[in-house]
Parts: structure tokens; sequence; C-alpha cells
């Protein structure tokens, strides 16, 4: 017997725990959240950066004086290579700032077909990727307006969505280019099959409001707990699951037996119509 044998034979799991239990590695993309706006549209453009390769992708960056001072910086340092705008939708305050961004840095802009300067709109489900580690799969939401475009984002073990104006933390957006099935679908049907890890990343910090309102309709355990939490933090962003919005946001619950006490009806689509004229009346 050589003397290799004997050692595994002694203690088989000394021998072999370097090959066989190694840690599964995780990865984790960069988000930088960039504000715009503060106490009037509240909005935010999401820097994402692969780590790997600095491969990066700017959101909705429609306010260039607050954008570009970072994207300058980050790019002249070395810290990311910018390799494409993504629009979550065509208004002023998401899409505007595509023909500044252009003039200082020449991009493909990925969004939906009414965005400004678009060259490409992913269809439904269909994916691309950033850099050697993030997959990105494109999420059409039509009802804020019919080009809204969810996207997302895995990078191993880490799941988020930037959800623009279709999703809030504890809300969700005002219907103008569409009716309640379709944010009925929009909600609960495409987001809500996202895995309920998955972080939520809105165009907007809106959750004071949003929990002011959730509290005349349900005020459960989560939307307490939200509550707290968005009264002693500035920003929600990415601290919040699509499990977590299942729980406490009301647009989410539309099958909820309380809501349809409240609002005297029980068929989703009707519940989440009624939800959304209180809420545009609130």
């Amino acid at each position: 017997m050589s003397l290799l044998t004997a050692t595994i034979k002694r203690n088989p799991f000394k021998s072999l725990s370097k090959s066989v239990f190694k840690p599964v590695p995780t990865r984790a993309m960069h988000i930088q959240s960039i504000p715009m706006w503060e106490g009037t549209g509240n909005n935010y453009a999401y820097l994402v950066t692969d780590d790997k390769s600095k491969d990066a992708v700017i959101i909705d960056p429609a306010n260039p004086p607050e954008v570009l001072p970072v994207l300058r910086e980050k790019t002249d340092s070395g810290a990311i290579k910018l390799s494409k705008i993504i629009n979550t939708h065509h208004h002023h305050d998401h899409a505007g700032g595509n023909v500044e961004i252009l003039k200082h840095f020449k991009l493909p802009i990925i969004g939906g077909k009414d965005c400004d300067k678009v060259t490409e709109t992913p269809p439904h489900k269909s994916t691309f990727t950033i850099g050697e580690n993030i997959k990105v799969t494109a999420l059409h939401t039509p009802c804020h307006t019919q080009d809204s475009i969810c996207y997302f984002f895995e990078d191993g073990n880490d799941r988020v969505v930037f959800t623009g104006d279709t999703l809030f933390i504890g809300g969700c957006g005002r219907f103008f280019e569409g009716n309640a099935a379709e944010m009925n679908k929009a909600l609960n049907e495409v987001l809500a099959a996202l895995p309920n890890d998955t972080k939520v990343y809105p165009g907007h910090e809106y959750t004071k409001g949003n929990v002011r309102f959730a509290k005349k309709v349900l005020n459960n355990d989560a939307i307490k707990r939200l509550d707290e939490y968005s009264q002693a933090n500035k920003e929600t962003q990415g601290k919040f699951t699509i499990g977590d919005e299942k729980e406490h946001n009301v647009f989410m619950r539309v099958n909820d037996p309380d809501i349809h006490a409240l609002v005297g009806k029980d068929q989703p689509v009707e519940v989440m119509k009624t939800l959304r004229e209180m809420k545009d009346r609130s």
C-alpha cells in the first residue's frame, strides 16, 4: 500500500478537503445610486459596473449636470469603462438627458421605442450581458408608458431589478398610457415572478408618500416595518426585495381579503383600478 493510499484510508476527509469542499464563490455587481432633483422629482440614476471587467452602464441619466461629474470621474480614473445608456421609459425625467450625455460619451442607448435617440429596444424577456458576469433580462411592463421596460440583473447570487416608474418601494406608477389590467400584469405576473430575493431599484424615492397611503388601506406588520425604515432613512432603493413588496405594497396585494373589504371589489384588475384611483386622490 502506498503512503498516499494509507493516508486517505486513515483520514479521507482531510485529504480531500482542499479540492472537494471549496466554498462556492459569490459575486456582486457594483451599483452606485445617483440622486437627481432632490426635493422635487427625487429621481435616481444608477451606475452599474461589472467589477471584473469594469464594463459599466448608466441607467436613466436624466439630469446631466448631476450625472456627468460622476461619469467623468469614474472614466477618467479608469474605474469604469462606460458601454451603454439604458432607459426604463421615454419620459423626460428618465430619458431626457440622452442627447447631452451623448455629447460626452458615444454610446448605444438601450430602451423603449419612444426613448430619445434609442438605438435598440430589446424584446420582452430577451437578454444581454454587461462585461463578463452580469446577465440582463428586459421585461416589458407597459402601463405608466407603453414603452416601459424593467431590467432584471443577475450576477452570481446577486439579483436586482431596475423598475423605473412601474414599481416603487411600496407603490406603483400612474397609469398615464395604460390601464389597471396592464399594471396588474406588470406587477403581479411579470415582476412577481422574479425570485423573492431580487432587490428593487426604482426610478424615484417615493417611499414615505407610498407608506402614508398604504397605512390607510392595510397597515399590516410589513407596512409598519417599511414605515419605520422610511422615517429613519433618506433613501430606500436596493433595501427591499420583490418578496418584501408582496408583503407591504398594496398594489401587489390585490388578492388580500382585507383590501377587498375596503374597496368593495374582489377581482384583481378592479381592485388595482380602485386602489390607483384612491392613491391619485390622496
